[in-house]
């Protein structure tokens, strides 16, 4: 192994993004049994090996002829990365792209070591097999012509790099107003059941008419017929639109209550507390009506490609729309 030229590492960070990519999508597909574009970015490339690949390079050159070094300093380094990776991307994006918690001796789900061995172990495959052929084709590449190829790639990688994180950027903020959303409907259900006064079997009717998951559920299923038969496309704007549908039939359900519980008799306060609660009700409705498919469409995009994906504060919201995105098979 020798010292490159930065267009002959940007051909390998290239190369192992896209051997990463085959073997996680190829991977995880025979594991959900359908085909699943793994991965970050919309293209055929999986940056986190591609990095993980160039650091186990770099880590040990000075001990390429010792396999065990090899494996050892290749784990550490790849473990290293594979935690700041994902620690960075959940920071940012509120959504875990990854997670070893349910493996055993993990750290914070980041990384385990089921992972980190697989990492040595690719690094010494990497180094004694994968390697030295891939160097010898990449070095027998014209200065010039490497030069031109690292420049378009670069410039597609950025290009593809740009919308993803824009649509992780999307899904964070779809997430946090369903979660507000969610959040908001059972404040005002609360609300609402301690001004109505409501007697046991009329609260039993009212919480039924509230439950928008169920009304959801009801609505796709009388349409699961049609819905086998549309395009993937139609059952993303069918699903959204039934969803929508739900929220604002409670929604209506507690804009009723609430201007049925206005009367003369009762105190400024009161009628202060209801009147917020109705311009709440309107502000929420008119998010959701003006909510976009595209949005939509990014977030389960992500979900599918990512179907192991997790967030910690928007749980409920995440399962929403990995339900959804399962629709789109």
């Amino acid at each position: 192994m020798q010292l490159y030229t930065i267009d002959q590492w940007v051909l390998f960070f290239m190369f192992y993004c896209l051997c990463g990519w085959i073997w996680e999508s190829c991977y995880v597909s025979v594991m959900e049994r359908r085909w699943v574009n793994r991965g970050f970015l919309h293209g055929p490339l999986l940056p986190i090996y591609g990095s993980g690949a160039l650091v186990i390079l770099i880590s040990t050159i000075r001990v390429k002829d010792n396999l065990w070094l090899v494996f050892l300093f290749g784990m550490i380094a790849a473990t290293a990365l594979e935690y700041v990776t994902g620690a960075v991307m959940e920071k940012l994006f509120k959504v875990r792209y990854w997670d070893y918690s349910k493996q055993k001796l993990n750290l914070n789900g980041y990384i385990c070591l089921t992972s980190s061995l697989a990492w040595g172990g690719f690094s010494v495959l990497l180094i004694r097999f994968v390697h030295p052929p891939i160097e010898w084709l990449i070095l027998k590449i014209p200065h010039g012509i490497a030069e031109i190829l690292a420049f378009v790639l670069v410039v597609l990688f950025t290009i593809d790099a740009v919308q993803s994180i824009r649509a992780a950027l999307d899904l964070r903020e779809m997430l946090t107003k369903l979660t507000e959303e969610n959040e908001g409907l059972r404040r005002l259900a609360k609300r609402a059941e301690i001004i109505a006064a409501f007697g046991e079997e009329d609260l039993r009717k009212f919480r039924e008419r509230l439950e928008w998951n169920k009304i959801f559920r009801l609505t796709v299923n009388k349409e699961e017929a049609a819905l086998r038969k549309a395009k993937s496309k139609e059952r993303r704007e069918a699903s959204l639109t039934a969803r929508a549908a739900a929220k604002l039939k409670a929604l209506q359900e507690l804009s009723e209550t609430f201007k049925n519980a206005l009367s003369d008799h009762i105190s400024e306060e009161r009628r202060a507390e209801i009147t917020e609660a109705l311009e709440k009700i309107r502000m929420y409705e008119a998010r959701i009506r003006t909510r976009t498919g595209k949005a939509y469409k990014h977030a389960i995009r992500i979900l599918r490609s990512n179907p192991s994906a997790s967030a910690k504060d928007y749980s409920e919201a995440m399962e929403d729309l990995r339900k959804d995105s399962k629709t789109e098979k």
